[in-house]
């Protein structure tokens, strides 16, 4: 499903890529011609988009008639071609790069995403994201962690409570911050979880003294370390563990108990998948 605010993105992509016109295209290509075009895959992974691409034509042409092959999640090969798109001539040209940008983003992240949910598969382990985002595309990449099988972590700053080290640090410790903020919360009838973030079993055993928290963050925390909060905790709150995890030891971190990889990389540094728009016929 296409998140709320989608729409908002697109035109503010359009407006940024075509200003005042695309005058290549209508210089060159006559009102009335009709087109066809497909998208080609050159990449190898978990396709994410097509939705997006259709919201995308939508909202520049009704007259464009996008006909998917394949869907968001799917994987594939070079060679797949994944929709098909008729219609005005102008308005495909016009498409093509804001397309493009967000199919090839979002795909890049949906195939890191699954790499890491792959490497975890079986150890009932999941995989999240954070808010290292690109400003102004969060609700894109993050719709495009969910096409590739992760799990979503907070929007941003008002859908949890996040005491993390330098909360901690500027409230005079762990339990002072956490009372605060569940009287903060209370004051205002705030319905939003709170998390901990914790660098050693000491901090750990501090949030379980204090409690009344839904989910202790382990932080850097060495797999033979991790093992030993997550036995200490003894499920009473959700763990989540987050820091230099790799797709090489996503697998070793998981193994441990651990409910939760968080793993920024899948938005910072998914790159870009190599997608096609071709003309056919």
């Amino acid at each position: 499903m296409v998140p709320l605010g989608t729409e908002e993105i697109i035109r503010r992509a359009f407006e940024e890529d075509v200003g005042d016109g695309d005058h290549t295209s209508l210089s060159t290509i006559p009102a009335s011609a009709k087109g066809a075009a497909h998208l080609l895959v050159k990449g190898k992974g978990t396709l994410a988009g097509v939705e997006m691409a259709q919201a995308v034509c939508a909202f520049m042409d009704p007259a464009l008639n996008l006909r998917p092959m394949l869907h968001d999640g799917a994987r594939v090969d070079p060679g797949d071609v994944a929709f098909t798109l008729n219609g005005p001539s102008r308005s495909i040209l016009l498409v093509e790069r804001v397309l493009l940008n967000f199919m090839q983003r979002m795909s890049a992240i949906a195939t890191l995403t699954t790499a890491f949910v792959d490497a975890v598969e079986g150890t009932g382990c999941r995989v999240l994201d954070t808010r290292k985002t690109t400003p102004g595309l969060r609700i894109i990449e993050k719709w495009a962690v969910r096409i590739g099988g992760g799990v979503n972590h907070r929007m941003g700053l008002y859908d949890m409570v996040m005491i993390k080290d330098n909360h901690a640090d500027f409230a005079g410790g762990i339990p002072q911050a956490i009372l605060r903020a569940q009287a903060y919360l209370k004051d205002r009838n705030l319905k939003v979880p709170i998390e901990v973030e914790t660098r050693n079993l000491r901090e750990v055993e501090q949030v379980l003294a204090t409690g009344g928290v839904q989910r202790i963050m382990l932080d850097n925390f060495k797999p033979a370390d991790l093992r030993a909060a997550v036995h200490l905790i003894k499920r009473r709150t959700e763990t989540e563990a987050s820091g230099g995890i790799t797709l090489a030891t996503a697998r070793e971190y998981a193994d441990t108990g651990v409910d939760f990889i968080s793993v920024g990389a899948l938005t910072h540094s998914a790159g870009s998948m190599d997608l096609s728009l071709k003309a056919m016929g």
